[in-house]
């Protein structure tokens, strides 16, 4: 009898070590299972952002391994788990710092969850030269562009998922840089011949990040055969919307409607920030009909959008009074809310503040797009996150992640103000 007793005990031990081993295994699997963009795209708990550690002044001073790691674990934090770089240019190694830091805390935690949306940079012949821009003529340094970004491609296959090929290169206010249609369809083409060629990851996914117009979404001079080649020839489409800079330029969502004059002035508000959002719906929707003429099997998503929270130009207290954290705040939550449930991924514009981008103006907006600000202050969006501890344990330069206004709504109140559309431009 005893003898039987002490087999059962055994059984039952072993039975419980199995259990808890194949429950580890499980969670393991789930963590490090082969996502790829076709998983990730377009999944609610795959939330995207654009990201960029600069810290300074210049993109001369880049950000440490360290610093990368140290935000790589706060926007993890708050639930981010694919991120978009910009350019893989030689002398500005920070796309590929990322990826070194993802993988140093990929390696340190099993569970460290982290994809990569990497852009290759494309410019036209003389771009940011003293010369003349050459808009029908690419860029000599394009090849060597793409070639750094296959290589990091194939270096960290279980971290990069698309690359982007180009950042907004065919809108034509871009008259620093850039370039028709054909030359991105030229190097899309190029990266989808190396994953034929298995010289690249199979499931790789290959796009260029360009405005909602280039996209043949307004101007039908945009709507040209390279275009839509180049839309048969992506993985998908990876368009760009702003009603905050459309607040200035094309204003008439913005203007408070004569049935809302009566209003509250937070109503006022409020209801502007949920016309912007509409906005950037009738963008989407309209980039999409387009798209799906030419190919009924891409789909669509949103590359860039975002609101600053400071502007003394076109978007401040002189100018459409668009710029600060409460809009802010409106804007994140009510795009987030409508990308999500149609299953659409929303790369939000952006993740920290960078100061680079407008160097010789503290106060442009360009400087302030970020959810976190340059003090390791959560803006007005991230004030709950704070609240529930999101960010406890976790610093950026030394600095505690706080809230900005010391969490003082009513202080934060006093820089929102109406819109306005009525001003001279």
């Amino acid at each position: 009898m005893m003898k039987k007793i002490n087999v059962l005990i055994v059984f039952v031990i072993l039975l419980g070590f199995s259990c808890v081993s194949n429950k580890n295994d499980g969670n393991s699997n789930k963590v490090n299972q082969e996502m790829t963009a076709a998983k990730i795209l377009g999944n609610p708990n795959y939330t995207a952002i654009s990201y960029g550690g600069y810290r300074e002044k210049t993109r001369e001073v880049q950000p440490t391994i360290a610093q990368l790691k140290e935000d790589m674990k706060i926007l993890h934090a708050m639930g981010i788990r694919m991120i978009r770089t910009y350019n893989v240019q030689p002398k500005l190694p920070h796309a590929k710092n990322v990826l070194q830091a993802i993988s140093e805390l990929k390696k340190e935690d099993p569970e460290f969850e982290m994809y990569v949306m990497l852009g290759a940079w494309i410019d036209c012949l003389n771009a940011w030269t003293d010369q003349a821009p050459n808009h029908e003529v690419e860029s000599p340094q394009n090849e060597g562009e793409i070639a750094r970004a296959v290589a990091l491609a194939n270096k960290y296959p279980d971290i990069v998922k698309v690359v982007a090929v180009g950042n907004e290169a065919m809108i034509r206010w871009a008259t620093s840089y850039f370039v028709r249609p054909n030359v991105i369809l030229k190097w899309v083409n190029h990266l989808q011949n190396l994953k034929k060629e298995g010289k690249l990851p199979k499931d790789l996914w290959i796009t260029c990040s360009d405005d909602y117009a280039s996209w043949g979404g307004g101007d039908p001079s945009y709507r040209v055969k390279d275009l839509e080649d180049l839309i048969k020839a992506v993985d998908y489409v990876s368009m760009h919307t702003y009603p905050f800079h459309n607040s200035h330029y094309n204003p008439a969502f913005w203007k408070v409607p004569d049935s809302e004059q009566g209003l509250s002035e937070i109503e006022k508000i409020d209801n502007a920030m949920k016309r912007a959002v509409e906005f950037s719906k009738n963008q989407y929707k309209i980039v999409s009909e387009y798209v799906q003429s030419i190919d009924s099997t891409k789909q669509v998503h949103i590359g860039e959008t975002g609101w600053s929270t400071v502007s003394n130009g076109h978007y401040g207290t002189k100018g459409s009074k668009a710029a600060d954290e409460y809009k802010q705040a409106m804007f994140h939550k009510l795009m987030r809310e409508w990308t999500k449930e149609d299953n659409i991924s929303c790369f939000y514009f952006e993740a920290f503040d960078e100061k680079w981008k407008d160097s010789h103006n503290k106060y442009g907006s360009e400087n302030h797009f970020g959810l976190i600000n340059l003090d390791g202050q959560a803006k007005f969006p991230l004030w709950d996150m704070v609240d529930q501890g999101v960010f406890e344990g976790l610093t950026r330069d030394g600095k505690t992640i706080t809230k900005t206004f010391n969490g003082d709504k009513a202080e934060l109140m006093k820089n929102v103000e109406v819109p306005n559309t009525d001003y001279p431009r």
